[in-house]
């Protein structure tokens, strides 16, 4: 019998055979560490997006009234909170080193308006945003600093929060003869719906470590917040962020 099995163990064919289960079984639980990671994503990351505020406002703006007393045109307002917080169990030391979002896009949207992004307002003296002109942005980039600063573009080094700004311009419009004007019924006098407005924002966020590890994740949010027909302004806490996979695309 001993004979036998050193026959068979001394084949050429007994070798490969093997070498191939060996090769199966490796590249089978490496499919699997794959497979998990593309699920998973890093799941020990240095710092965390826990939570988004979504903030949803209707905004009158004056134009050429003709032969009526006010005439608006109506823009609606997705103003977006990331929450960067920083990971508890993660043991080394780490700092936030600057935080992208790019890759902005219109995935869909329900009806015609033009939907633009903004930074922070520039005007010191100004509300947090405006949609002018000067604040319009295709990406935007927040720098690790002591402390978070919205207006000048910077997060605090062991987390804060980044902004900015998604919104429908001149979705509507409206012209009144009445004395006093309520922009929060703007959207509803204008007969818009919720249904009309509909629209899905993505955006890549992109966390850079001073250490050179760089972290990304797509994220996707949904406009209006329901109840801004009716209140003129409407706000929503996103904590299930299942679908925020992050990747680490940098390891230095």
């Amino acid at each position: 019998m001993k004979e036998k099995i050193k026959h068979i163990v001394g084949k050429k064919s007994f070798h490969t055979c093997v070498i191939i289960i060996i090769v199966a079984t490796m590249l089978f639980f490496l499919g699997i560490t794959v497979l998990k990671y593309s699920v998973e994503g890093e799941t020990n990351m240095p710092f965390n997006l826990s939570k988004i505020i979504l903030i949803n406002s209707a905004e009158g703006t004056e134009k050429e009234a003709g032969e009526n007393k006010w005439a608006f045109n109506i823009n609606q307002n997705a103003d977006i909170y990331l929450y960067i917080e920083k990971n508890k169990n993660y043991k080394e030391q780490e700092a936030i080193k600057s935080i992208l979002i790019d890759n902005i896009k219109i995935e869909k949207q329900e009806e015609s308006g033009t939907i633009s992004f903004y930074r922070p307002n520039t005007n010191e003296k100004g509300t947090t945003f405006s949609n002018s002109e000067e604040n319009l942005v295709e990406n935007i980039e927040y720098e690790g600093a002591m402390e978070t600063d919205f207006k000048n573009l910077k997060i605090g080094n062991q987390g804060g929060v980044i902004i900015f700004r998604c919104a429908n311009n001149n979705i509507a419009e409206y012209a009144s003869n009445e004395e006093v004007i309520d922009h929060s019924q703007l959207l509803k006098n204008a007969q818009k719906t919720e249904e009309s407005m509909k629209a899905k924002i993505t955006f890549d966020l992109n966390i850079k470590i001073q250490s050179g590890k760089e972290y990304k994740a797509s994220v996707a949010v949904d406009m209006p917040v329901e109840g801004i027909i009716e209140n003129g302004k409407s706000a929503i806490e996103i904590t299930d962020l299942k679908d925020v996979i992050f990747k680490r695309i940098k390891n230095i």
